[in-house]
């Protein structure tokens, strides 16, 4: 599997890299005892509806796909006779319209505690983030003076520079993170994850403690099946119907590809929308603080960047994002 991995890193754009890692070393692990011509059909199906069970119809065929490029490069370098991979069934994927209530996502906070995955899942549910964005998150991606995440194009889906502004809240959840280190004192890049070089990896299991946690929490009764996925959908709708925040706003909020312009006009669209950006994850910050801790939260609503200026670095001295109040991470 090294080998494969190895080539498949000069192959892969960064993100779709991590993601065939991540789907070989930890959603198939189970099969890493077996010598690989003994790892038969039967072993893989039998572990990909283990997955379909707990992450879902989209996360089987994600990690059957890469599963499958391995066997076909294994094969091709003769050590199976075929892809044991290629007759298991692929599962039908539905369009998800899940939308998490009020209700459930108190559940969820509430039960997620302060591990790392339960931080994770929290700062999933204030920013509407990508969880590999938040999982994968460094400290150089955390502006030092701003409340303030500055994702690369190499992490994130659309291939653009992606700013996520923090909340109040999300910003306090940032700054209890402890900086931790490797084996040899090093600190890590990672704000999560144990692994070097690599942010937080153990997603299967995050979520099937915290999904035990809810229902025992709920005297036995477990939520509708929901992903972490279903936070993005939410954070959408709550601030589409509940604030009335302009659907252009929104979608620059959840990175996606048709979020603003391309060329010059989407450059100077970024610095455009970053105050409403700002605003709108305060307010929504704010109702969920609400939710979970019964009192009305009152949102911060201040100026994170001058309007149609272009932006240059994290809050650099030549930078419309400037506030003299901004709070610090530590």
């Amino acid at each position: 599997m090294p080998r494969f991995l190895e080539r498949q890193r000069t192959r892969l754009k960064p993100r779709s890299y991590v993601e065939t890692e991540r789907h070989l070393k930890v959603h198939v692990k189970v099969l890493h005892g077996s010598p690989i011509e003994a790892v038969t059909r039967r072993a893989i199906a039998g572990r990909l509806a283990e997955i379909e069970k707990h992450n879902g119809p989209t996360a089987r065929n994600r990690v059957r796909a890469s599963l499958s490029a391995y066997f076909t490069w294994a094969a091709k370098e003769g050590y199976v006779d075929a892809n044991p991979v290629a007759f298991t069934n692929k599962a039908e994927e539905k369009a998800r319209e899940r939308v998490l209530s009020d209700e459930e996502l108190r559940a969820i906070w509430l039960a997620a505690g302060d591990d790392q995955f339960g931080t994770i899942v929290k700062l999933l549910m204030l920013t509407g983030a990508r969880r590999s964005e938040i999982g994968g998150l460094t400290w150089g991606e955390v502006s030092p003076t701003l409340p303030l995440i500055t994702l690369p194009p190499t992490r994130t889906k659309n291939g653009r520079e992606h700013f996520v502004p923090l909340s109040e809240p999300a910003l306090a959840i940032l700054r209890t993170q402890p900086r931790r280190a490797m084996g040899d004192g090093t600190p890590r890049e990672h704000i999560f994850g144990n692994i070097v070089g690599c942010g937080y990896q153990n997603w299967s299991r995050g979520k099937v403690d915290l999904d035990a946690r809810i229902t025992e929490a709920n005297h036995g009764k477990a939520l509708t099946p929901w992903t972490l996925h279903d936070f993005r959908r939410s954070v959408s709708t709550s601030l589409h119907d509940r604030f009335g925040v302009l659907p252009h706003v929104v979608e620059v909020i959840l990175g996606h590809a048709g979020g603003h312009k391309g060329g010059v006009a989407g450059t100077y669209n970024k610095a455009l929308y970053l105050d409403e950006r700002r605003r709108a994850l305060e307010r929504w910050g704010a109702h969920i603080m609400e939710l979970v801790t019964g009192k009305r939260a009152k949102a911060k609503v201040g100026v994170l960047g001058g309007r149609g200026r272009r932006r240059s670095g994290n809050g650099g001295p030549h930078s419309p994002i400037t506030s003299a109040a901004a709070p610090t991470i530590q």
